[in-house]
């Protein structure tokens, strides 16, 4: 890859930002999917009474539903973040995009992104 195409992405403002916002998203939803995921670990471990009581008069232990929140969880957090990426960070790369492959002369424009 030429040089000055890498080196004018890096210096691009919007790519500044999109790193920095993707970063930062990426990291506090990682730790949202690690404490459930962990907590229920945790609750399988070292609380198995709580987890194999059952819900009501029924059949069901509460082990059953936690376990299915877990996985809708981990879909609901999934949707979440490509929701953003398909609003927020593709409109920063295609910014980006647009302003290395303009002329090198000019200087890159930051774009808004509505939130």
């Amino acid at each position: 890859m030429d040089q000055d195409i890498v080196q004018r992405v890096k210096n691009d403002p919007n790519y500044q930002q999109l790193k920095e916002t993707r970063s930062r998203y990426g990291w506090m939803l990682t730790w949202a999917v690690m404490i459930v995921y962990y907590g229920f670990t945790c609750l399988n471990a070292f609380d198995k009474p709580f987890m194999a009581s059952k819900i009501g008069s029924g059949v069901m232990s509460w082990g059953v539903p936690l376990g299915l929140f877990v996985i809708l969880f981990t879909v609901a957090v999934t949707a979440i973040y490509v929701r953003r990426a398909n609003r927020e960070f593709d409109a920063l790369t295609e910014a980006i995009q647009n302003n290395v492959a303009a002329v090198p002369a000019q200087a890159a424009q930051p774009v808004k992104v509505r939130a």
